[in-house]
């Protein structure tokens, strides 16, 4: 229901605030602020999303827990969508998604809100993971071997463009 009313309200508020902003600005200043915000936004969100993939990248090499640094990226992902829809209360939303205090502050809020029942991290988390995976054998096969080539013979009658 919260989403039908999210889809209902963005675009009249949307609306509303085209027509306020262009009537005190004028059309083209307004336009102008749109694509400007896109084109920040844009740049923005390229390079906070580099970040975000470097601490997901991190938090992998270290084996922690990944879900703060993909939330984070998560939401970075949703402020370059929001900044890439033209107006003005998207814009703002997804300005604020940049912000890493926001982001850690809405990440705190959804973590009290859900709850995990199991998260793993690999076979170093389970004492049993070690007796059910099979290991690899050092057997090493020694072989030779020598490459076949068959003459290539065509199957049809050429048509006289190419040569076989």
């Amino acid at each position: 229901m919260w989403l039908f009313v999210a889809f209902l309200l963005v675009p009249l508020i949307e609306i509303g605030l085209f027509i306020q902003i262009g009537g005190l600005i004028g059309l083209w200043p307004t336009l102008g602020v749109v694509v400007l915000t896109a084109i920040i936004g844009t740049y923005l969100v390229r390079s906070q999303g580099l970040m975000a993939m470097n601490n997901l990248r991190g938090s992998f090499s270290r084996l922690e827990d990944p879900s703060q640094a993909l939330a984070h990226g998560a939401m970075i992902l949703l402020a370059g969508a929001l900044l890439l829809t033209p107006g003005f209360f998207t814009d703002a939303v997804g300005f604020a998604l940049l912000a890493p205090p926001i982001r850690s502050a809405l990440i705190t809020y959804m973590r009290k809100r859900i709850k995990v029942q199991r998260f793993d991290m690999g076979p170093q988390s389970d004492p049993y993971a070690d007796q059910a995976r099979p290991r690899p054998r050092d057997t090493v096969i020694d072989g030779e071997y020598h490459e076949i080539s068959d003459p290539k013979k065509p199957t049809h009658q050429g048509s006289g463009w190419t040569k076989h």
